[in-house]
């Protein structure tokens, strides 16, 4: 579990084909002093099991289904990363619940600087599309933001100076891909409002919530 509040940048140093899947290795200048072997990493988004560390790197193995559903596949030696350790049950909520299992990538269709901040326009697929909400939250490259507005199949953000300096929104540009994850909330609601699977209508009423 994580917050969506990028606690540095890191750099692929390596990677590494293991069959479909891939190892990643990954320079960071983050305290590593409180992560050990088997916690979990954000990184761009995406929820990635340290395999072994260093002072200054670490390791993570990346699954085949990660690689299909992020932009984690078209890594590069030198990319720079997102890092966000694993949330703390003592630690402040700053952005939202961010699970780290990405949805799929959304492309930037517009990069616009407004006064001190950056608005985005990001185009994702319909199928994710209905869990984007106005004033809601999105994890984008593993960032909470707000959503300022949604259309059918893009929405738009806002970043501020420090976030444009501290993650890699600040020199993303047009045409990249970015991971998506939606408001795990969105989710179960739609689950449970499903006709005949879940919360519906019959349901309320043999249960005294509707007269």
């Amino acid at each position: 579990m994580f917050t969506g509040i990028i606690e540095g940048l890191g750099a692929v140093n390596r990677i590494s084909r293991k069959g479909e899947d891939t190892v990643l290795i990954v320079d960071t200048s983050i305290n590593l002093d409180d992560i050990n072997i088997g916690d979990s990493i954000s990184v761009s988004g995406a929820c990635l099991t340290v395999t072994e560390k260093g002072d200054k790197h670490f390791s993570a193995d990346v699954s085949a289904e990660t690689l299909a559903r992020t932009n984690l596949k078209s890594l590069k030696t030198g990319d720079k990363v997102n890092l966000e350790k694993s949330l703390r049950l003592n630690s402040f909520l700053g952005g939202h619940l961010v699970l780290g299992h990405v949805d799929g990538t959304g492309k930037i269709q517009e990069k616009v600087s407004k006064a001190n901040s950056i608005q985005f326009g990001l185009e994702i697929d319909l199928a994710l599309g209905r869990y984007i909400v106005e004033k809601g939250s999105v994890a984008v490259d593993g960032i909470s933001l707000t959503v300022n507005r949604c259309e059918k199949n893009r929405f738009y953000v806002n970043i501020i100076p420090h976030t444009a300096r501290n993650t890699t929104l600040g020199f993303k540009k047009a045409a990249d891909l970015v991971n998506i994850e939606t408001d795990i909330i969105g989710k179960y609601v739609e689950k449970f409002l499903n006709p005949g699977k879940g919360i519906d209508m019959n349901f309320l009423a043999e249960h005294g919530f509707l007269k």
